[in-house]
Formats: structure tokens, C-alpha cells, sequence
């Protein structure tokens, strides 16, 4: 047949992304299917029935992830491209986020099938466990590629909820190793998203083709001070640590405004002690993270912000501790597979494209370095994500699924 006009069914992805999204669905019309709970579960349950149905060999691995695979008859390797996203949502979400990647993947390994097209490797569509976090950020992507951090298996202790939200979904801890593949069976991967960010949709581009993904690291750091009377204790003599953490705080935020432009600095939490309104903060415990696209620059970053911790905390006689609990690098997307994508573009006759920078993590940033790996973005209205009014264009996820059909297709071809 005439590759060139191949499409998906646009009307079969939309009754299945209908379908998902009623799972988890909230009142204020967002979606919550936070990792390994009930309603992830259910998904799961729900897509291993689609791939099923699809005519799929259904896998799962020890580390949770439920794939489909569209096995070549006839091929000369077991080797697999993989088109991959997630199921699992952050708290009180939107319906597009990890949904329309996964669903778009099936959706171009059934219209593969039915075409009755024949490459030289196989294809598989996989669901990746915990890709936002609820336990451990990218869990499956990890696990697939042999990259499960030592504090995965200490956080794992007999009485932790993560071992029992484990358990619940038949995922032993002892077990996760068992996931890793061999780079050598994986061909390649893709990866379909909404940006997350409002660059595309600002600049009216469709399709965004991602260059690299920022890295991310994240610390608690802890501002140490002394407790004391809040009406007594003389200004001169207080040592507040919520006053140590509060500028520290608003001169982060200046200091990556006005001197890294391509950084991003954000404190997500803040926890005091003992926490009443008449006694000065004696501990004021941060959650920060700092993001770029650059990985020798988010190395600076890193360091200059625990300086300027302990600069702030100095200025308020207070001790400061750090401990970093996520360290995430920066990851360029494979350049051949970045062509492969920008060529599908050029197959389907869309000319609204560019190039990105990902500000958000995504598996594919595990995938890069294992296997040659690409990520696809549509635009996401105004830029809202993790937010009940998510929300993307249908005509966009129906183009974002073609080019993602057109470059699995040229991507198995190639390698």
C-alpha cells in the first residue's frame, strides 16, 4: 500500500481516550490515577484488555510495566522499537498527560497490523509504572533500562507503604532487577506527549521536535535555628530559621531570573518547627529543585544554590544541612531519530514545526543512552498541565499520532 497515506483512526483513539479518562475521573474534570493505587490499577487492567483485543502479545515485567507487542513474523531479530508513555497521573490532573502518548502508541501498532505492513523489527507499545512520581519517579523507565537507584531499595523496608503499594500490584521489590533489558534487544524508542508549556501554543507551531530534556536535582535543605519566645526574644538576638529559608527563597528566585536564563529554580515545600504562632522557628525544612537543559550548567546551578543557602543562613546565625534526594541529568534526544521525526512531518505534509527543549522530565530522558531515543510534542493550551484544565487540541493529537506512526515506521526501517 501507499505508506505515504497511512493514518490512524482518529475515531477508535478517541473512544479509547474517552474510556481512560473515565477512569479516575474527577468532579472537577481532571483525572487523579496516582501510581499503583485502585485506579491505576484499573487502567492497567483496562489497557492490557485493548492490547489484547488488539491482537498484542501482553507482557508485564518485574518492575510493573505492561506492554503490547506487534511481533514481525518472519523477522531475522527479537528486537523491539519501542513507543512508550504513562497511565499514571499526578494528584487532581488533566486527561491529556501520559494518556494520549500511550493511547497514540496503540493506536499506531493496530493500524500497523491491520495494514498488514512488514518491518524488520518488532514493535511494542509499553506502559511505563510511576512515571509522575508518586513513589518513585519513573519506576518502570528505570527498571527497563537497569538504572533503579540504590535509594529505591532502601526506601523498601518491610513496613513502607511503597513495599505494600508494590505488593498490591503483584511487583516484588527483591524482583525489580529482573526488568533491566539488554540495550542490544531494544531498537529504539518514541515517545508522544503534550509540552506541558505554552511555547507551542504560543508560537503556533503543531508539532514540537525535542532536542534534549532538561536535568533536574532536587534537595532538602534544612535551615537550622533556635526556638524562642515570639514577643520576648529581641530581634538582635533571634536566630529564626523561617527567616533564614524566606530569603533564601526570594534571592534564588532573583539570582536564576536575572543571571541563568535557561534555568529553572522552585521551592515546592516548606515545613517549620515547632510550628506555633508564638514561638520562633527553631528548623525550617525545604523542598527546592533547580532544572537545565545543560548538564555542566546545572552542575553550577547545583553548587551555587547550596552557597547561597549557606549565605543566607549565615546572615541569621543559623546552620544550614542539605541532602539531595533526586538527581536527574540533562538528556539529548538522538539525532537520527530527531530526523526520522522532522522526515514523518514532511511525509503527512505538516510544516508547523520546531525544535524544544523539554522542561519537564519524561521516560524518554531514561531511554536516552540506553537506546536511540526521540520525544514528540503537541501543543497544550495556554500552557496548562497537572491541572483539571488541561487541555489540547483533538486535531493536535490526532497529527501528533501520525507523525507518531510515520517515524516508528521510518525508525524500524532504518535500524
Amino acid at each position: 500500500m501507499d505508506i505515504a497515506n497511512l493514518r490512524i483512526d482518529a475515531n477508535r483513539l478517541r473512544a479509547d481516550f474517552d474510556a481512560l479518562t473515565e477512569i479516575g475521573a474527577t468532579v472537577a474534570g481532571g483525572v487523579s490515577r496516582l501510581a499503583l493505587s485502585n485506579e491505576d490499577l484499573e487502567a492497567r487492567a483496562w489497557f492490557a484488555n485493548r492490547l489484547d483485543d488488539a491482537g498484542l502479545a501482553v507482557r508485564d515485567d518485574d518492575v510493573g510495566n505492561i506492554s503490547g507487542v506487534l511481533v514481525m513474523n518472519g523477522s531475522a531479530t527479537d528486537r523491539s522499537v519501542l513507543l512508550g508513555a504513562h497511565l499514571d497521573t499526578a494528584l487532581n490532573a488533566g486527561r491529556y498527560d501520559g494518556s494520549v502518548g500511550i493511547l497514540a502508541a496503540l493506536e499506531c501498532l493496530r493500524t500497523i497490523h491491520e495494514a498488514g505492513i512488514h518491518l524488520p523489527v518488532n514493535l511494542e507499545v509499553i506502559n511505563f509504572t510511576d512515571q509522575e512520581g508518586s513513589w518513585q519517579s519513573m519506576l518502570g523507565s528505570r527498571g527497563l533500562t537497569g538504572r533503579l537507584p540504590d535509594f529505591t531499595m532502601r526506601d523498601g523496608d518491610d513496613q513502607s507503604a511503597f513495599r505494600a503499594a508494590l505488593f498490591r500490584a503483584g511487583i516484588f521489590l527483591n524482583d525489580m532487577h529482573r526488568a533491566a533489558r539488554q540495550p542490544s534487544d531494544v531498537a529504539g524508542y518514541l515517545e508522544l506527549h503534550i509540552e506541558q508549556g505554552g511555547r507551542l501554543w504560543a508560537s503556533g507551531k503543531r508539532i514540537g521536535i525535542v532536542d534534549g530534556i532538561v536535568g533536574r536535582t532536587t534537595y532538602s535543605i534544612t535551615f537550622h535555628g533556635e526556638a524562642g519566645h515570639s514577643g520576648t526574644t529581641a530581634p538582635e538576638q533571634r536566630h529564626d530559621a523561617l527567616q533564614g529559608a524566606a530569603q533564601f527563597i526570594i534571592e534564588a528566585h532573583r539570582w536564576v531570573r536575572e543571571s541563568i536564563p535557561d534555568g529553572i529554580f522552585n521551592a515546592g515545600n516548606l515545613v517549620t518547627e515547632p510550628g506555633a504562632f508564638n514561638t520562633i522557628p527553631e528548623k525550617a525544612v525545604l523542598t527546592v529543585e533547580v532544572r537545565n537543559p545543560d548538564q555542566s550548567a546545572l552542575l553550577v546551578m547545583e553548587d551555587q544554590m547550596l552557597v547561597l543557602a549557606a549565605s543566607c543562613a549565615e546572615r541569621y546565625g543559623l546552620r544550614m544541612t542539605s541532602r539531595r534526594l533526586v538527581n536527574m541529568p540533562a538528556a539529548k534526544m538522538d539525532a537520527p531519530v530527531r530526523a526520522d521525526i522532522e522526515a514523518a512531518c514532511a511525509d503527512i505534509g505538516i510544516s508547523e514545526i520546531t525544535h524544544i527543549v523539554s522542561y519537564a522530565g519524561h521516560d524518554a530522558q531514561m531511554l536516552s543512552g540506553f537506546t536511540p531515543a526521540g520525544l514528540i510534542f503537541i501543543p497544550s493550551v495556554n500552557g496548562v498541565s497537572h491541572n483539571p484544565r488541561e487541555f489540547t487540541e483533538w486535531d493536535d493529537v490526532v497529527l501528533g499520532a501520525n507523525v507518531l506512526l510515520h517515524s516508528a515506521i521510518r525508525l524500524a526501517r532504518r535500524v
